[in-house]
């Protein structure tokens, strides 16, 4: 996608994942390349989300300080830079806190039942009976992105109902007490299939290749994915639109995509051959992101401070933001200034 460069320097902004474990592909895809080039134009906040990793993890906390690490090095490795963008740990940042239990006050549960990615991941993992921290991840999200003011969001498709939940209570907000917050505008990135052709790529499905892979774990990945389940031989007519393979060339090879469409179609071009040039592209954009992974790897110690560094900037911003807040709820009471 192409990002427009005519924003006002005012734009910030925010993004972020859930400390739930590595980064892939699919976050590649979806969100880390836009982050990369956005945070070249606008002031960049980007989160470790682990208090939202609770959602689904709180069974096992113990797991978030490593997941925390292990995220924190993947943006590193695919290009965020410290000097321009502020990485931050979401629970460090109270004033988040504080924003999702008054912005909880006036959104309606029927809302957060309704949502369709709530639903969806809901029926992903079984659940049947939602928990109260579950049920109000976009309320929580909303808090994420206005502690900073936040106007633009990179981030999946899914996020879109999301965003949307936010912005409605941005909006709220304004006319129940004053003006102080700003509407965010979601950024889709592309979605990137699942290694099993039946879902998004997700770390929870066991479908993705991860952002550390090495070749030969890339090369054994692609190599059993499935593909058009009506070829049986090299030189059957393909379907290239059922084929997770070639949803990939989309993304990774656009400019012979289309040439690869005809070879399928044709039956002059193997499923092996196929993965294997899929294999090499991947490989193109996972090399540079090894090379700066194993520069951090040397020195671990950096990373803890990059983020400590910019937990420090984050938290500072979230004061001036929850001073405003106060103020237009009438509940600095002993503000004397």
């Amino acid at each position: 996608m192409t990002i427009s460069t005519n924003s006002q320097p005012k734009d910030i902004v925010l993004t972020g994942d859930r400390t739930t474990g590595k980064l892939h592909l699919g976050h590649y895809v979806g969100s880390l390349k836009n982050r990369v080039q956005l945070q070249q134009q606008y002031e960049t906040y980007i989160m470790l989300a682990d208090v939202q990793a609770l959602t689904t993890h709180f069974h096992t906390p113990e797991t978030l300080a490593g997941s925390v690490r292990q995220v924190a090095l993947d943006y590193l490795s695919v290009g965020i830079d410290p000097d321009q963008a502020t990485l931050f740990v979401q629970s460090m940042i109270p004033e988040i806190a504080e924003l999702t239990v008054f912005y909880s006050m006036f959104v309606s549960v029927s809302s957060l039942r309704h949502n369709p990615t709530i639903k969806s991941e809901a029926a992903e993992r079984g659940y049947e009976d939602l928990y109260y921290g579950f049920l109000g991840y976009p309320v929580s999200q909303a808090a994420d992105i206005t502690f900073c003011k936040a106007t633009l969001v990179p981030a999946g498709d899914d996020q879109i109902p999301h965003i949307e939940q936010a912005r409605k209570i941005v909006r709220r907000f304004n006319e129940l007490y004053a003006p102080v917050l700003v509407e965010p505008q979601i950024i889709v990135g592309e979605r990137l299939d699942g290694l099993d052709g039946s879902s998004k790529m997700s770390k929870s499905l066991g479908n993705a290749i991860s952002l550390d892979s090495t070749t030969d774990e890339v090369r054994s990945r692609i190599r059993k994915a499935p593909t058009d389940p009506a070829r049986v031989h090299k030189t059957d007519p393909g379907h290239p639109e059922v084929c997770t393979i070639y949803g990939y060339h989309r993304i990774f090879r656009p400019e012979d995509s289309g040439n690869i469409h005809d070879m399928c179609t044709r039956g002059t071009l193997g499923c092996a051959a196929c993965k294997a040039k899929i294999t090499g592209a991947i490989e193109e954009v996972l090399e540079p992101i090894r090379e700066r992974r194993a520069r951090y790897e040397q020195r671990p110690g950096d990373i803890d401070d990059i983020l400590m560094a910019g937990t420090t900037k984050a938290r500072e911003t979230a004061r001036q933001t929850m001073g405003e807040v106060r103020e237009a709820m009438g509940i600095n009471y002993f503000d004397r200034r």
